[in-house]
């Protein structure tokens, strides 16, 4: 068996490298802590992390294919982030403009639970734990 100690981190390829650098870092609260052009890709690659935890590697290419369909395609299927109330962290996606689908339950846990999506429709999981 490997002895996998935690997750490092989740790589997510954007199609608009600005626009996915405000939505991590302004909106959901991501910290940079280290962002380098490669030109010989042509691409960005942005670190990011939250309360201290480095999370997620966001790169941007030229021209990447558009994610084929919703959660359900073979391959990531959503990030999800733990939050302490979901209804005010809503309240702040919305005077975003970031719109959220109808709060679930989940029905092994009763705890709830929403998707919204980031700039590229990745979805995105929010917890209430």
């Amino acid at each position: 068996m490997l002895h996998i100690e935690r997750l490092h981190h989740i790589a997510i390829i954007c199609s608009n490298y600005e626009r996915s650098k405000t939505f991590y870092t302004e909106i959901l609260g991501f910290v940079i802590e280290n962002e380098v052009f490669r030109s010989d890709r042509k691409s960005y690659k942005l670190d990011l992390s939250l309360n201290g935890q480095y999370l997620i590697e966001l790169f941007s290419f030229p021209d990447p294919p558009s994610r084929i369909t919703r959660p359900e395609a073979t391959g990531l299927r959503h990030i999800a982030f733990g939050v302490k109330s979901l209804e005010k962290e809503l309240v702040f996606l919305a005077s975003k403009g970031v719109v959220a689908e109808k709060i679930r339950i989940d029905e092994c846990t009763n705890k709830k639970f929403t998707f919204f999506y980031d700039p590229d429709n990745l979805p995105i999981e929010l917890y209430e734990f």
